[in-house]
């Protein structure tokens, strides 16, 4: 059965499936309101911008990442017009409107939104999801740079100017985030500060994990107390730690990993541990000082030998390549986000998280159909795609109005 807002395709290429619109058919208008009237957000007059329309120009400038504000309204609304969200012919806002009406948005509803849309979206079929029964996300952060205003620098401050440092010009804003590794699709996420760390945001995540989950992480998270907040939702959890951690040997197994426990950094009494079995391994070619270190809660060597799970930790390196996937190709080199204040940073960065999914949940589906590894599809023809999606349906719109010969009104 179609998603409510959803057509019924008649094929399965992936051409088809983007032609529904990837922003409706991931978010269908009825979510929409629903979001803004949860969020208090319904108007009480009737505005060229009203607030439906706002969440759809907020996806749509983080689709066509670089196009100014009056493209991104042009190309979006003359496209959902061709599918009649509207009845009638709709001026394109100038840019001064769109941006006052971002405020009056705020970043909650992209928020709620993000919240009850964004999921791990990979079935038991999925190709290249699961390890045994688990399934595999991992967790890591990242900054994005954002424009040099008063306001942003006050709130997200800047990172230092040491050499070869080239972005310390701009403020950076932090995100955290949970990503499915075998879709890449990101399930939760949290912002803050360039001086808030990574593992004071992951907190706020936690309660997306779910038990069958197996979560990694990085050296750079860290810390007993996540560790055990973490493994207190039921999930397992993989962890590379740093090499000068404490982990004495309580019992060995035959396949080369040990049981052994950590601790909170004041107990030095270890009256309150948390047992852990340790996987130590080298990598060729890495030299011999490049010493992985892993600890897990998984306990029972039957259950995923030690062999498996070195071999299984590299595919942490997806978040990594969900987060290029955003900045990069989605996103744009060099990407600076164009908001000039902290709410609208916020709004813009679900925004950008908002979109991925949506195309990640449209590539999932197309590799279901075909039994294929999601991984086997390319972002950046699906991106492009969608692009070429709405564009197309701008050249084909309904509206009679001639183009006007003002630059700003293309």
């Amino acid at each position: 059965m179609p998603r409510p807002g959803q057509v019924k395709s008649s094929g399965g290429r992936l051409s088809d499936r983007i032609a529904l619109g990837v922003l409706t058919r991931v978010f269908p208008p009825e979510l929409a309101d629903e979001v803004v009237a949860e969020c208090g957000r319904v108007e009480q007059r009737s505005r060229l911008l009203p607030a439906r329309v706002v969440v759809y120009f907020v996806l749509a400038m983080c689709l066509f990442s670089g196009q100014g504000y009056e493209e991104v309204a042009r190309l979006l609304t003359q496209g959902l017009e061709r599918v009649r969200r509207w009845d009638k012919p709709w001026p394109v806002p100038t840019t001064a409107a769109i941006g006052r009406a971002r405020r009056r948005l705020g970043p909650e509803p992209l928020k709620v939104l993000f919240g009850r849309v964004c999921r791990p979206v990979a079935t038991p079929e999925t190709v290249g999801a699961w390890y045994r029964r688990w399934r595999l996300v991992a967790v890591d952060g990242t900054v994005f740079d954002v424009p040099d205003t008063d306001a942003n620098g006050a709130f997200f401050g800047r990172p230092g100017s040491g050499r070869g440092q080239q972005r310390s010009a701009y403020p950076q804003v932090r995100v955290a985030a949970l990503v499915e590794c075998g879709t890449h699709a990101v399930f939760a996420a949290a912002t803050g500060p360039l001086t808030v760390h990574e593992q004071h945001l992951i907190p706020g995540l936690l309660d997306r994990l779910t038990p069958g989950m197996l979560l990694m992480a990085d050296r750079g998270i860290t810390g007993f107390g996540l560790w055990q907040a973490a493994s207190a939702t039921g999930a397992d959890l993989l962890w590379r730690v740093r090499k000068n951690i404490v982990l004495p040997v309580l019992e060995t197994f035959e396949d080369g990993s040990c049981l052994s426990e950590i601790v909170a950094s004041g107990d030095r009494g270890r009256r309150d541990p948390a047992p852990v079995r340790v996987i130590e391994y080298r990598l060729d070619g890495h030299g011999e000082d490049t010493v992985y270190r892993l600890i897990t809660t998984v306990c029972d060597p039957d259950d995923a030998p030690a062999v498996e799970l070195a071999a299984l930790y590299h595919q942490r390196w997806e978040i990594e390549n969900t987060l290029d996937e955003i900045k990069t190709h989605q996103g744009g080199r060099q990407l600076v986000l164009r908001s000039e204040y902290p709410d609208g940073v916020e709004q813009e960065v679900y925004g950008f998280l908002l979109v991925h999914h949506a195309l990640r949940d449209v590539m999932h589906h197309a590799a279901s159909e075909a039994g294929l590894d999601p991984d086997r599809i390319s972002f950046t023809r699906t991106l492009n795609a969608a692009r070429r999606h709405v564009t197309d349906q701008a050249a084909l719109s309904p509206l009679t109005t001639p183009p006007s010969p003002d630059p700003h009104h293309p």
